[in-house]
């Protein structure tokens, strides 16, 4: 079964996911066994790899590292094509829907075709939506585009089911890296509940009730990446002590 498959079949079993974002801009190949270790013990199900300005130096590397030590799929959350590497398993192949920057609508996607090609990843076709979230994240900063209003939860509906009704196999919200406030509650409910394929939330979410809190919502998986980067023991000491 293909990961996408599998998305599919935890969202109809109502079995919730948790990504783990690592930027190897922010990774030194000599502590990635400890982040390994750290990953091993959390309640993670995927590994996302990439960044908004990673350069893809030691991407390989660090792939092939994370391999030989977890049983988790790996899947790219590329900020580029040079972010592409045919060690990892998968790669969401990103349409930053909430931008009209045409670099990140088309120009980067039709650039990685040939990388891919030469590849056996398995490419998801991801709707990107980036939500404002009380600050300017790298993603806005990189791709010079504006994040959606967070207080216009109809306008992010509207552009998820756009991306669903281009063909994108997932949707996206996103808060960005460093993200001051985490993608609302209300809009991840009313996307959920209007679109057919599996929701993606990440960005800014900082304790298990925010995690809990997506996943009630109708988040199919979560994505946390700051806040583990800044406290390698975030699950044993934030998700396995708070109240739910």
């Amino acid at each position: 079964m293909s990961i996408f498959q599998e998305i599919v079949k935890s969202k109809a079993e109502d079995k919730k996911l948790l990504a783990i974002l690592i930027d190897p801009d922010k990774v030194e190949m000599c502590f990635v066994s400890i982040l390994i270790k750290k990953i091993n013990q959390s309640p993670a199900t995927h590994l996302f790899v990439g960044g908004s300005s990673f350069d893809g130096i030691h991407l390989d590397d660090l792939i092939i590292e994370l391999k030989s030590k977890t049983n988790l799929p790996i899947l790219l959350f590329p900020g580029n094509p040079s972010q592409i590497s045919n060690k990892a398993d998968g790669i969401l192949f990103l349409t930053l829907l909430s931008g009209r920057n045409p670099d990140y609508l088309i120009e980067h996607q039709v650039n990685a075709v040939p990388i891919l090609n030469k590849t056996n990843l398995e490419v998801i076709s991801t709707g990107y939506i980036l939500i404002e979230s009380g600050t300017e994240t790298a993603v806005e900063r990189v791709s010079q585009t504006k994040p959606l209003d967070r207080k216009n939860p109809d306008y992010a509906l509207q552009t998820a089911q756009a991306g669903a009704f281009i063909g994108n196999k997932l949707i996206y919200l996103e808060a960005g890296s460093g993200a001051l406030l985490s993608v609302p509650t209300e809009m991840i409910h009313l996307v959920s509940k209007n679109i057919g394929i599996p929701l993606i939330v990440g960005g800014g979410i900082r304790s298990k009730q925010e995690i809990e809190n997506a996943y009630n919502s109708g988040a199919d998986m979560v994505v946390i990446g700051t806040a583990f980067e800044n406290d390698l023991d975030f699950f044993n000491s934030k998700f396995n002590n708070q109240q739910s």
